[in-house]
């Protein structure tokens, strides 16, 4: 069962190192790997270009944004089940695909998605919010609920059943393809229950000052997809309230 992991990359040369390794050192032997790079200005090319075949395969050309890029990915892939790993990002351990491989093959899942770890940026160990998915119910899709995007692993039959990410979204193309894919159609999903990967604060989606045009294009996309909108998105923020008081309950407690 091949596993297709693809990374998009744009002016990521501090840190796009950190996620091919984190790949590279995975246990599980079949594992095709695609990074996608939207024609970065710094060294990134050249970082990915240092390992050479070890990376399947390689595209650098301008693009109109990590959604696009994404998308192109998809389309080179051809493993039975496709994940992301963005280049500010890492997976948790090495053995981490291997588990989620063995969770699909355990079921009859179409997606089987997990944890995440929200780390400072320059300080990976320090975490800042911790999220725990939880099991997954199609009536919580209705109240803003969603797992964390890049812990979700899917069968790439039903990407092509069910379609690409809308790129006309900027920030929130991912969410609504989490609720296409949750709630609009009928899969067979699988909580993991572990943690899959870490990810930087300061992303693209996690920019303070993205959160405005965030909102607008949440709002949008719920309506797009037969919500009312602003509910679900006032309800989609209050779930990651607990993974911040979580994550400063637990440093406080470690350094008492």
């Amino acid at each position: 069962m091949k596993v297709s992991i693809i990374t998009t990359c744009y002016n990521r040369e501090r840190t796009i190192a950190q996620a091919i390794e984190s790949v590279l050192s995975q246990d599980y032997p079949e594992i095709e790997y695609i990074v996608v790079d939207g024609a970065s200005k710094d060294d990134s090319l050249k970082v990915i270009r240092s390992y050479g075949s070890r990376i399947t395969k390689v595209i650098s050309e301008r693009d109109g944004g990590m959604y696009e890029a994404i998308n192109k990915g998809i389309r080179m892939a051809t493993g039975e089940i496709v994940g992301l790993l963005h280049s500010d990002d890492f997976l948790i351990h090495p053995h981490i695909i291997s588990e989620i491989v063995e969770r699909f093959k355990q079921t009859a899942a179409d997606i089987v998605y997990g944890d995440g770890l929200f780390v400072d940026a320059q300080q990976t160990d320090r975490v800042i919010r911790d999220w725990r998915s939880g099991n997954y119910r199609r009536w919580k899709v209705r109240l803003g609920w969603l797992p964390l995007h890049p812990t979700v692993y899917i069968k790439r039959s039903a990407i092509e059943q069910y379609g690409l990410y809308n790129e006309n979204y900027q920030i929130a193309a991912d969410s609504d393809f989490l609720v296409r894919y949750l709630y609009k159609v009928d899969l067979q999903v699988e909580y993991l229950g572990k943690y899959v990967l870490r990810m930087r604060m300061g992303g693209l989606s996690t920019d303070s000052q993205k959160r405005k045009a965030m909102w607008k294009e949440d709002v949008d996309m719920y309506r797009k997809n037969g919500f009312w909108g602003v509910p679900e998105k006032i309800l989609k923020m209050g779930w990651k309230v607990p993974q911040f008081v979580k994550a400063k309950l637990k440093r406080e407690f470690t350094h008492q």
